[in-house]
C-alpha cells in the first residue's frame, strides 16, 4: 500500500494533461485517412510493446488474479470505449471542443470519489470544481445543431472515462502501474486484432486493417501509442499517490493546453468567452494547487478543503 502524497500526484496529472492532448492532436491529424480501429489497435499494441520489455528487465510483478483480473478486464473495455469515442469526435470537432466538452468528466469523477469511494471532499475543493466546470462551459462554443450526434461523443467519452479512473483508483494502490498498463494493452489488443480481422472480412471501412500510406503516418502512429502510453502511466500514477477528488479539478488544465496544441497545428482560436473560461479553469486549477500544499503541511486538527 502506498501512502497519499497529493502534490506528487497533482504533479503527475498536469504531465497527463499535456500528453494527453498531444496524443488527440496526433489522432486528429490521423483520422481523416487511418481507420479508427487501427488507430485504437497501434495505440494499445504500441502500449504492450514498449512496456513489457521494461517488466522482464525489472522483474516487476504482472500476473493478476480474481478481482484484479476483473477490474483490469473492465478498465480495458472502458479505455477502448473512451478512446474510440474520442478518436472519432475528433475526426468532426475541433481539438479544444471535443476536449472541453469532454471536462464534465471531472466533475462526475468528484461526485464518483465522494459518494462511491467515501472520499472526503471539503467546500473549497468542492467549489473549486464547480468554478472550473462553469469555466469549461464558458469554453464549449457551437451549438449540438452544427455538427449532429458528434458532439454528444465527448459526453460519452466523459462519462466512460470518469468510470475508468474510478476502477483505476481500486487497482492503483494494489498493482504496479506500468504491470497494469502493459496488461491493458495486451488485453486490449486480443480484443482489437479479432475485431478488426471481421470488420476487413465484412466490408467495415472504421474497422479494418490498412497499410500506413508514407513513413511520416507510420510514425505519427507509433507517435499515438508511446504518447497514450506516457500519458495514462502519468495519470495512474497520480491515482496511487492522490485521491480521485484531489486531482479532478487539475485535468481541467487540459483544456487551455488543448487550446494551444489546437492553435499551434490546425489553427484554431477560442473566442473571448471561450477565452474567459480558460482563464478561470486555470486559477481553478492553480487553487487546488495551493490548498493541496497548505493541507500537506502537518497541522493539529483541520477540516479537509
Amino acid at each position: 500500500m502506498t501512502q497519499d502524497r497529493p502534490v506528487l500526484g497533482i504533479m503527475l496529472m498536469l504531465g497527463f494533461c499535456v500528453l494527453a492532448p498531444l496524443g488527440d492532436a496526433v489522432a486528429k491529424l490521423l483520422g481523416q485517412t487511418t481507420p479508427i480501429g487501427l488507430l485504437l489497435l497501434v495505440r494499445f499494441a504500441v502500449q504492450a510493446a514498449a512496456l513489457i520489455p521494461l517488466i522482464v528487465l525489472t522483474h516487476r510483478p504482472w500476473r493478476m488474479r480474481g478481482r484484479m483480473l476483473r477490474l483490469a478486464a473492465i478498465r480495458t473495455g472502458l479505455h477502448i470505449i473512451g478512446i474510440g469515442a474520442m478518436f472519432t469526435a475528433l475526426q468532426y470537432l475541433p481539438l479544444a471542443d471535443a476536449v472541453a466538452i469532454a471536462f464534465v468528466m471531472p466533475f462526475i469523477m468528484l461526485l464518483l470519489g465522494r459518494y462511491v469511494l467515501g472520499e472526503e471532499v471539503g467546500p473549497r475543493r468542492l467549489g473549486a470544481c464547480v468554478v472550473g466546470f462553469i469555466g469549461t462551459l464558458l469554453v464549449i462554443k457551437p451549438s449540438f445543431a452544427e455538427v449532429g450526434y458528434p458532439a454528444l461523443l465527448p459526453l460519452l467519452v466523459a462519462v466512460v472515462f470518469a468510470l475508468f479512473m474510478l476502477v483505476t483508483r481500486q487497482m492503483a494502490k494494489e498493482t504496479d502501474p506500468i504491470a497494469l498498463q502493459a496488461v491493458s494493452g495486451v488485453m486490449a489488443s486480443v480484443v482489437l486484432v479479432p475485431l478488426l480481422a471481421l470488420g476487413s472480412f465484412a466490408g467495415l471501412p472504421e474497422l479494418s486493417f490498412a497499410a500506413p500510406q508514407d513513413a511520416a503516418t507510420a510514425w505519427l502512429l507509433l507517435g499515438i501509442g508511446l504518447l497514450g502510453t506516457g500519458a495514462h502511466l502519468l495519470m495512474t500514477w497520480s491515482l496511487r499517490y492522490a485521491p480521485s477528488a484531489t486531482l479532478a479539478p487539475m485535468q481541467y488544465l487540459e483544456i487551455p493546453v488543448a487550446t494551444l496544441i489546437g492553435w499551434m497545428i490546425f489553427r484554431d482560436l477560442p473566442d473571448g468567452l471561450a477565452a474567459l473560461g480558460i482563464c478561470i479553469t486555470i486559477a481553478a486549477g492553480l487553487y487546488v494547487i495551493l490548498r493541496e500544499r497548505a493541507n500537506a503541511r502537518p497541522a493539529p486538527s483541520e477540516t479537509p478543503a
